[in-house]
């Protein structure tokens, strides 16, 4: 242990320590005794090698203490922690019995019974609280009383207030959240440079590194070469291999990486290649990135970005858009979907400013396309959780993000020659999602909805569905069923051929559409089967 604390110490890399035998006092859970499944042989040699009964025998073969002065203190320290779990107890629940008190009171007025048996179960709890009102207020409903609308009001205030106490600080509720940063638009003069997406963001790190002496980038191929599609071009050399570095082709670890290196007060750009391949690195980002907030309410903080790129290009392995999977798995993280890179940019420069963790999914089709250089590139910046209306229509909404946002104008221009008129809205931010609920005004004015993307059917569509139609109550308005616009189920063939027949098409959005108004004025919009 001695050297290998000594190497790590000294030349900064990992070290294993392949420890043979240690014994296991528990198995992983009280449900999976470990007498279960050892032999006797097994558990005798635990008994005797335990570490407590070895360092008590070593403790007093050196002298260090007496037997006698052993056992006095393993039975002060069994006494001592007695006292301290009866103590803890009595402090949860004492609480626990005052409210129930209180409860009871108004309770009292409705129905006694009740009341006598809240009181009677042993170590009730606050559910126990809740569910005797619920009962109370199921058998009273259409009673308007003073005293079930007075029961019917601690209900409600009680389940608002510890509802907050269990459900709070998903994300970050400092003054530092991605929500509290304030947009800054991008500005453009009349002689601004086009530029490649990808010469914008290595602009935008250039400065982030510049500026920032906390920001680290690493990931597979980001130092040497500045990324597979050049985001970091030449910055290794600017910047030193100590700032933007290469890593393995393991993304979890990586993912480890940035965690370790947020909560020493760095802000790691932590880059995985392709978005098929944060798979490796969920498991990490839901389990602890996503809950850190709300399992420590807000006391620890990973302020990181998890940076890649996909949805679609021309091949089995690395065009998939797995966005359900991330959306379900990382609640407490922010997603974003940049539609190019100037937008990127300016959700790199929100998260700088931010205390959040969150991942940018870049387009990867999009690096050499040409985009104009805002001016204020290193200042501008994109609000999370705000959708953007990019055209304007009276027909039908479409909804969508990343780079179906260009199939989806493609797919308009098709409509506009049939007269058809159509409002393109791009999400920008999936987590957190429309936090306005600005989408909603479309739909009182077209009645009418298509959800996009490069998804399984299911997918992030479902889950903009349901934000839109259930959370923001837009079913209300539509004249038309709600439809969705998605890849197959399979991961995208190879080829040009095979990205269309695999992704979404602007073919498959006019006749998406077109079908919709057809439906709705036939007379207008003959069948186009």
């Amino acid at each position: 242990y001695k050297k290998a604390s000594e190497v790590c110490r000294t030349s900064h890399t990992p070290v294993v320590v392949h420890v043979k035998e240690l014994t296991q006092p528990q198995g992983h859970s009280t449900s999976g005794s470990h007498e279960r499944y050892k032999s006797p042989e097994r558990l005798a040699w635990e008994i005797e090698h335990d570490c407590l009964k070895q360092m008590r025998t070593w403790v007093i073969s050196t002298k260090l203490a007496t037997e006698e002065e052993i056992s006095a203190l393993e039975l002060d320290a069994e006494q001592e922690a007695k006292a301290a779990k009866k103590e803890a107890w009595v402090a949860f629940t004492s609480e626990i019995k005052q409210e129930i008190e209180e409860a009871c009171n108004i309770i009292q007025d409705v129905d006694a019974s009740a009341a006598s048996s809240l009181k009677a179960i042993t170590d009730a709890g606050r559910k126990d609280i809740l569910k005797t009102i619920h009962a109370i207020l199921r058998a009273n409903i259409g009673n308007h009383s003073q005293e079930v609308d007075s029961l019917k009001g601690f209900y409600e205030a009680y389940l608002a207030k510890y509802q907050d106490v269990y459900s709070s600080h998903l994300h970050s509720q400092s003054a530092n959240s991605a929500l509290s940063i304030a947009e800054v638009k991008p500005e453009y003069n009349h002689d601004s440079e086009e530029l490649n997406g990808f010469e914008i963001l290595n602009k935008t790190f250039d400065y982030l590194l510049s500026n920032h002496p906390e920001v680290i980038a690493f990931g597979e191929d980001v130092g040497k070469i500045g990324d597979v599609n050049q985001g970091f071009a030449g910055l290794q050399e600017k910047h030193g291999a100590t700032r933007v570095m290469d890593m393995g082709i393991r993304e979890n670890t990586i993912v480890g990486q940035a965690i370790g290196a947020s909560l020493r007060g760095l802000r790691p750009i932590a880059e995985i290649q392709y978005l098929d391949y944060l798979l490796y690195g969920v498991q990490m980002m839901s389990d602890d990135i996503a809950t850190v907030q709300y399992r420590t309410k807000g006391g620890q903080k990973y302020p990181l970005i998890i940076r890649t790129r996909g949805h679609r290009l021309e091949g089995i392995w690395h065009s998939g858009s797995p966005m359900g999977m991330i959306l379900n798995a990382v609640r407490g993280m922010n997603v974003l979907v940049p539609r190019d890179m100037t937008r990127a940019a300016g959700f790199y420069n929100t998260l700088m400013r931010s205390d959040e963790p969150a991942i940018v999914i870049e387009c990867l089709n999009g690096y050499r396309l040409k985009e104009t250089l805002p001016t204020n590139l290193t200042s501008f910046t994109v609000p999370v959780g705000v959708p953007e209306t990019l055209i304007e229509g009276n027909d039908v909404t479409v909804i969508t993000y990343g780079s179906c946002v260009r199939i989806a104008q493609d797919g308009i221009k098709l409509l506009n020659e049939k007269g058809i008129s159509v409002e393109l809205i791009d999400v920008q931010s999936l987590l957190p999602f429309d936090v306005h609920h600005n989408i909603v005004e479309s739909l009182k004015k077209t009645n009418k909805v298509v959800f996009m993307d490069e998804d399984v059917k299911g997918g992030a569509t479902g889950f903009m569905m349901q934000k839109v139609l259930e959370e923001q109550g837009g079913y209300q308005y539509l004249d038309s069923a709600p439809r969705t616009l998605t890849s197959q189920d399979h991961r995208p063939a190879y080829g040009t051929d095979g990205d269309y027949f695999s992704k979404s098409n602007p073919e498959e959005l006019f006749d998406l559409v077109y079908g919709i108004m057809s439906e709705y004025n036939p007379s207008t919009y003959p069948s186009f089967e």
